[in-house]
């Protein structure tokens, strides 16, 4: 089978349907694990990997419901318009049934993982289905439902090992969150331009130095809450040490990468695409990773 044969099989359409490259989104549920300095313990290593797999099919099946949605309005977008559904190479009938079925399997097994984590993972069900219908059109309120997404992955890692949540990494998520939020609101009203409003009606309400106001917000506010809470009394007699202060270069350099790419690329509208594509990004978070893994278990 030659591989255009195998691009526009049924299955290969309903796989890219399910947006692989946005499950990298989903690592945000490996938080809780790392933190909590459960990492190498197989059993919640395994349980957490089974969530991060779980999350990605049922956000999948909620972005095959968003493709179906926003089905006119994506065959007018440059990029969009090249997914399956909006070229018209996978019928709406076809992503719904499969959406449908996914989203069933996901949280049955869900369940019977765990309730909390159900509960959670049916929360964020519950919140995209009604983002793609009616909180998508609601201006500010529209951001917040995107970066509630990230903050429910968050939760959900940690109820599916049963272990508290900080107050502190709640905080830098939500704001982390609505910094890509934003900045993916940028990235489409700077790429579409006049044709912005036609493609999503929210858009009229924003403007780019709208938005650049807000994400200045957002990105001191992450900066100042992330050292603050490597710095707090709460912290420090969790891990015993202090030393965590020394990442904060890390998130600083990572903003302002990212902030780079916004500004001076015109990138930034797929996050997930960012973080898969930008050397010194990804070398930045890597080095990140491997220091918090040093302070935290060595």
């Amino acid at each position: 089978m030659d591989g255009g044969t195998v691009k526009d099989s049924l299955p290969f359409l309903l796989f890219r349907s399910l947006r692989p490259k946005q499950w990298t989104k989903n690592v945000a549920i490996f938080a809780a694990l790392v933190f909590s300095q459960r990492f190498f313990e197989p059993t919640f290593f395994l349980e957490t990997l089974l969530a991060f797999f779980l999350f990605c099919f049922i956000s999948g099946s909620v972005y095959i419901l968003n493709d179906v949605v926003d089905l006119e309005q994506d065959k007018k977008h440059p990029q969009k318009s090249k997914r399956p559904l909006a070229s018209g190479k996978l019928s709406p009938s076809a992503a719904v049934t499969v959406g449908a079925i996914i989203m069933v399997v996901s949280v049955t097994v869900s369940y019977r993982l765990s309730i909390p984590f159900c509960i959670v993972a049916t929360s964020y069900l519950i919140l995209q289905v009604v983002y793609s219908f009616y909180l998508k059109h609601l201006v500010i309120l529209d951001v917040f439902c995107v970066a509630a997404g990230f903050v429910l992955r968050v939760v959900g890692g940690a109820e599916v090992i049963h272990v508290p949540i900080s107050s502190w990494l709640l905080i830098c998520t939500i704001l982390l969150s609505l910094f890509l939020a934003m900045s993916k609101r940028r990235h489409e009203l700077i790429l579409l331009e006049d044709n912005a409003v036609h493609h999503r009606k929210i858009l009229y309400e924003y403007s780019p130095y709208f938005l650049d106001q807000m994400i200045s917000v957002v990105t001191s506010s992450t900066v100042i809450a992330y050292a603050l809470y490597t710095m707090s009394e709460e912290t420090v007699k969790k891990f015993h040490t202090d030393n965590l202060k020394f990442t904060i270069p890390f998130v600083i350099y990572g903003i302002f990468r990212y902030l780079y790419l916004i500004h001076q690329k015109n990138e930034g509208g797929s996050p997930e695409m960012v973080l898969l594509t930008d050397k010194p990004l990804i070398i930045n978070i890597l080095l990140y990773g491997l220091v918090v893994g040093f302070i935290l278990y060595f």
